[in-house]
């Protein structure tokens, strides 16, 4: 696949071409994966948890992100990116939730709910996953 000067490549699928229309039109923070396991897209409000907007970091491999935003579980144990929500949704192809807490470029940790979905086309072939987050006040945090 070539890259535009932007990071994007220049074939994306259907449902992944909807998914980052839609995210980047909602105030939930969102980002995307495609089926080779690339970050593609995340939308401004998820921009705000990871520190730094997508046009400056671009499309990116799962691994490379797992090192942007790093993941904890409530008991300060590291989340190895198969066990996070996105990484159950990419490798075992089946929605996953989890509070967890997220550390992102500004290094700013906060608790997050995090949702994520394998999407899944017309004929049933992987396209990527849609991760959605939900930030959580600190009183709903509970260690």
């Amino acid at each position: 696949m070539e890259r535009s000067p932007l990071g994007a490549t220049s074939a994306k699928s259907l449902p992944l071409i909807l998914a980052r229309e839609f995210a980047a039109n909602l105030a939930t923070p969102m980002f995307l994966l495609d089926a080779r396991g690339m970050l593609v897209f995340y939308n401004d409000a998820a921009a705000v948890l990871l520190g730094k907007p997508f046009m400056e970091l671009g499309e990116i491999p799962s691994d490379e992100f797992a090192e942007v935003l790093q993941v904890t579980t409530l008991d300060g144990e590291p989340l190895h990116r198969k066990d996070s929500p996105a990484g159950i949704a990419y490798y075992q192809q089946r929605p996953a939730h989890q509070t967890l807490y997220a550390t992102g470029y500004n290094g700013v940790r906060r608790a997050v709910h995090s949702t994520a979905y394998p999407l899944f086309g017309t004929e049933g072939e992987m396209h990527g996953v849609f991760n959605v987050f939900w930030e959580l006040d600190s009183d709903e945090v509970h260690d």
